[in-house]
């Protein structure tokens, strides 16, 4: 057993028992194997402690300590980056419209298809590492840009490979309703018979992915659509989820209420009314304001969603055409100066709130006993830093299970 006590922090965390963040200005952390066992003020941590039974003191020189950061939405497992299609973008095309015509999501379906092995997962690993870098010790992937039986199957062991080759904690979901592949074009109840009749039971007999996801979109998949899916995916084992409302109002939030489904994501489009259903329902909405910022929408009215009483988490959506970004840090500063999220809102959003839309609050999203000692350490003295230092991510090192995995090599403040 190893153990190590982390000391001279500025703790900042969300709780679990929704009794808001709690701050510790001189705390500490005792870590026995990578779980933590104390958390608090120092002189509480440290007491009745034998020095003998210390492997290891880190000394943190007064700086901030949060959770390592939760990202409950990505699409970071792909081949090819789309840089032409975000200048066709620019130019004033539709993203829908660039998606009727063979791109987005389509055109990384035809070059992951093409691609061997090694080249897609060496992407999804360096977007890891990126994220890691960036504080993210928990990531959310889904497949997608497979869209056959074969290459769903393939994505989602190549994002459990990257699980186990990086130190991230990796939960997969299966998308295989992401888009209806070109081969389907002029029959779309076509592919939605494959996804019910052949795809979920192979990708549930061969991969137990814990969620499925779908597209629930004008000219992706309509709500009947996405209900037989969602249905086909529940009868199976997995848990839901819905891309729902992101550029028109289909109805997807409140079908996502209606089907108990853990999350609803994007939402910039929803109305309040089915808002409201979610929250009634337990559903968590998860916002993910840097696609917003990339396709140039409004954002999701986050400040409406909390005051109906809803759970909120925040994501990148790192994928390579609407949001390429692997920094929660640049979600969390857009959340908390475009969105009207608190700082401490904004904080349960990218650790607590986003460990609940994937299912691993128990074990991480919060700076507990008895969960994973996966911290970050900021250079600032509070979370607002990471909105007041803009443009870059204040992240000092990140340790996951106790163990440094980040450490940047240009600030020696850290004794």
């Amino acid at each position: 057993m190893t153990t190590k006590l982390f000391r001279d922090a500025r703790i900042h965390t969300p709780v679990s028992d929704g009794g808001g963040c709690v701050s510790w200005e001189r705390g500490a952390l005792l870590v026995r194997d990578g779980l933590i066992e104390r958390v608090g003020r120092e002189d509480d941590v440290v007491q009745g402690l034998d020095p003998s039974q210390i492997d290891q003191e880190i000394g943190l020189g007064g700086r901030c300590v949060v959770p390592g950061f939760v990202d409950p939405h990505t699409h970071m497992c792909f081949s090819e980056l789309r840089e032409k299609e975000f200048a066709t973008r620019l130019s004033g095309v539709p993203y829908l419209e660039i998606l009727r015509s063979g791109g987005g999501i389509l055109s990384s379906v035809r070059s992951v298809r093409s691609a061997c092995d090694e080249t897609i997962l060496g992407r999804t690993l360096k977007n890891i590492h990126i994220s890691l870098s960036h504080g993210t010790t928990t990531v959310e992937i889904k497949s997608g840009y497979g869209l056959d039986t074969a290459s769903e199957i393939r994505l989602l062991r190549l994002i459990e490979r990257v699980g186990r080759q990086t130190p991230v904690t990796v939960v997969p979901t299966f998308m295989g309703a992401h888009a209806v592949p070109s081969e389907f074009t002029d029959d779309p109840e076509g592919y939605v018979d494959l996804l019910v009749k052949e795809m979920i039971p192979a990708v549930s007999a061969e991969c137990t992915p814990p969620f499925c996801d779908v597209f629930c979109e004008e000219s992706v998949f309509s709500v009947p659509q996405t209900r037989r899916i969602l249905d086909t995916a529940r009868e199976h084992g997995m848990k839901l989820k819905v891309h729902a409302d992101e550029v028109t109002d289909t109805g997807g939030a409140a079908l996502a209420a209606e089907m108990g489904a853990v999350s609803a994501e994007h939402l910039l489009a929803a109305r309040e009314e089915n808002l409201a259903k979610m929250a009634s329902a337990g559903v968590i909405a998860v916002l993910l304001p840097a696609t917003a910022y990339s396709l140039r929408k409004p954002y999701a009215d986050a400040r409406k969603m909390l005051d109906l009483g809803l759970t909120v988490a925040l994501a990148t959506d790192c994928n390579p055409g609407s949001s390429f970004t692997q920094s929660v840090p640049f979600v969390f500063g857009l959340a908390v100066m475009n969105m009207g999220m608190t700082v401490d809102e904004a904080l349960y959003g990218c650790t607590l709130n986003a460990a609940k839309a994937i299912g691993v609050d128990g074990s991480c999203g919060s700076l507990e006993r008895n969960k994973l000692a996966d911290l970050v350490v900021l250079d600032g003295d509070t979370p607002a830093i990471l909105a007041y230092n803009c443009g870059v991510a204040p992240v000092l090192s990140v340790y996951k299970r106790g163990e440094c995995v980040v450490q940047r090599t240009d600030d020696r403040r850290i004794n």
